[in-house]
């Protein structure tokens, strides 16, 4: 293997290009416009590292990944390190139709090294390792809700097959603890159809007592971390409960990473998508681009904002004359979004007709 010993790439510029999965790395240095080589490495940032000093001793790194499963890691690693490292959204890096055509991980390395050479990538926000698990736990709690959904569905659709109506006034909305005895003592032609039923109720109840725990969990943590004052911040803007708080705390950390209100509703996705061409311009509803964790929760909290908020009662009435409720929820929405930025950035609790 060749050396470069006596030589020194002070001062100079490689740029490398990381498609990076969990058994093997594909690497692409760059120096100037020439692509120096493209090669496959074990998943280690230090033996990047070694490899760099060995063959460019000197030479200033600037390498780039995408956002995926593995997290944030590798770049908190790469930059102890010494390396210049950017974390990108797969969807901003520049590809053209024959890459895209014919996609592997040389492909995908060359392209990043080249767009980063190129200086055409913005990195996205990097969590430290608190606010990613932090994230991580209240994530986790969205998917037990959404597991105890799934069982829920479950057992109404067998009640349902096997002619067995909900009684009218029954507590099946919240599935109190009257309606979950209630189905227990259900009874079946044979013990198969018993044993399903019960079965189902133990998979929800375990789901229970798992989002009791999460739930729990952050509480506790966010009056041991010191970010309570501003979750509690965010509790004051009608609509927005514990849950609610945490989760935009937990998806955005930082509000001064945004620099408005406009940018911050483009991370949520409370934008339309638009297809413009000459004079002619199309609005095609929301965008697909979106936190998936937001979106949909600051639309719930829009429904129960206009129930306590008088001015958003009035807004919500006012929009519905020319449109659809749907698409009136959608810009109380946006109004939500932008009082839970002001009462973060402001450090504030909201008053009701006073911020906006």
């Amino acid at each position: 293997m060749c050396t470069s010993k006596g030589i020194d790439f002070s001062g100079q510029d490689f740029f490398l290009g990381l498609d990076v999965h969990a058994r093997q790395w594909r690497v692409t240095i760059r120096y100037h416009d020439m692509e120096l080589k493209t090669f496959s490495m074990d998943p280690s940032p230090s033996i990047l590292a070694r490899h760099m000093h060995r063959h460019y001793p000197g030479g200033r790194s600037h390498s780039v990944y995408e956002a995926g499963f593995c997290g944030f890691w590798i770049h908190r690693e790469l930059s102890r390190l010494g390396f210049d490292n950017i974390v990108v959204h797969p969807a901003d890096v520049p590809t053209s139709n024959k890459e895209k055509d014919r996609k592997s991980d040389a492909v995908d390395s060359r392209k990043l090294a080249r767009e980063l050479a190129s200086k055409k990538l913005k990195g996205i926000y990097v969590l430290d390792e608190f606010h990613e698990q932090l994230r991580s736990l209240v994530r986790l709690r969205g998917k037990i809700t959404t597991n105890s959904t799934r069982v829920k569905n479950r057992i109404k659709s067998y009640l349902y097959v096997n002619g067995i109506a909900i009684p009218p006034r029954s507590e099946c909305s919240h599935w109190s603890n009257n309606f979950i005895r209630w189905l227990e003592n259900l009874e079946f032609a044979f013990p198969a159809g018993s044993q399903y039923l019960r079965l189902c109720i133990d998979e929800l109840r375990y789901h229970r007592q798992q989002l009791t725990q999460v739930t729990t969990s952050l509480r506790t943590l966010a009056r041991s971390s010191g970010i309570n004052h501003i979750i509690e911040l965010l509790r004051s803007v009608p609509g927005i409960g514990f849950v609610t708080a945490i989760t935009y705390y937990a998806e955005l950390v930082d509000m001064d990473r945004f620099a408005g209100a406009d940018r911050l509703a483009g991370f949520v996705g409370l934008v339309p998508s638009v297809s413009g061409s000459g004079i002619t311009e199309h609005v095609r509803g929301l965008t697909k681009r979106r936190n998936r964790y937001l979106r949909y929760l600051i639309i719930e909290a829009a429904w129960r904002a206009i129930r306590k908020d008088e001015a958003l009662l009035y807004s919500f009435n006012q929009l519905t004359k020319r449109m659809k409720k749907q698409e009136a929820i959608i810009r109380i929405a946006r109004k939500l979004l932008n009082r839970l930025r002001s009462v973060w950035r402001k450090e504030i609790p909201y008053r009701p007709g006073v911020m906006a």
